[in-house]
């Protein structure tokens, strides 16, 4: 091998060497910090693009179930507020009952239509309520999206307490004397339809955040087999990098002391 004085080849090779192996080790640094093997898009340029609709995908699912969850609360109080409506038209059938004994004073009657009022009175309250401003009982039919991508929906039907056949007979009476066991029962279907329909939904719902949390956990699987650094077998490259990082350095220093010798024959 020649000796020369412009060109260090032994170290060029040695210094080529060691910056593509700290190139590496850098890379391999970055992936088991970030727990992503795609630190850069180069790393990856079609997984980088797979994973980007993935992630927008799962942000959607997620944000779809949370909608599917505001739905159902909303259901719930509304199933609530039925509920109470059933009880009150139960009391006022009892009442009803009651008002027809022979036996009742006048005064007796009197008390028994304060009671009535009262429970007329809770029942337009109950077919007023409201849930985050939004009327629990309306002739508007409420839609939910089911889907991320806005292709499935639910919709929540529209159930108005106040414009109900046996209820508006019910608060349009002005005593227990002009209230029919015909309208009570009226009204009781009325409530108990609108609960059945209210049950329905509830059971859509639950099922479509089902499939909503399923999809969502499956997406989030493939995306992570395209993102995610394994840590096994990338701690194996780092130890490899490392351990070729110092070997080059090494091997520079020497090949960078080779120049010695030209300087020994030159003062020979």
């Amino acid at each position: 091998m020649s000796l020369v004085i412009n060109y260090n080849t032994a170290s060029i090779s040695a210094s080529n060497n060691l910056a593509a192996a700290n190139s590496m080790l850098q890379k391999s640094l970055g992936r088991l910090s970030s727990g992503s093997k795609i630190a850069t898009p180069s790393d990856d340029a079609g997984g980088l693009a797979v994973s980007m609709k993935l992630t927008a995908t799962i942000r959607r699912s997620g944000a779809a179930n949370i909608n599917i969850g505001n739905s159902v609360s909303f259901l719930q109080t509304q199933d609530g507020a039925l509920k109470v409506a059933g009880k009150v038209i139960e009391r006022i059938g009892e009442l009803k009952t009651l008002y027809s004994d022979p036996t009742k004073s006048t005064d007796d009657l009197s008390n028994y239509d304060t009671e009535f009022t009262q429970l007329k009175a809770q029942l337009t309250s109950i077919a007023a309520e409201k849930f985050n401003s939004k009327d629990l009982f309306s002739a508007a039919v409420l839609t939910t999206q089911v889907s991320e991508d806005g292709t499935q929906s639910v919709n929540i039907a529209a159930k108005n307490l106040a414009a109900d056949t046996g209820v508006t007979a019910i608060t349009g009476a002005t005593s227990l004397a002009g209230v029919t066991l015909t309208q009570l029962k009226t009204a009781t279907q009325g409530v108990a339809t609108m609960r059945a329909q209210n049950g329905a939904e509830l059971s859509r719902f639950d099922f479509a955040a089902e499939m909503l949390t399923t999809n969502k956990a499956n997406l989030e699987a493939a995306n992570s087999r395209i993102v995610d650094v394994d840590v096994a077998a990338e701690s194996t490259q780092l130890a490899r990098w490392n351990t070729l990082v110092s070997a080059g350095t090494s091997m520079l220093s020497q090949a960078n002391q080779s120049s010695q010798s030209v300087l020994q024959l030159l003062r020979g």
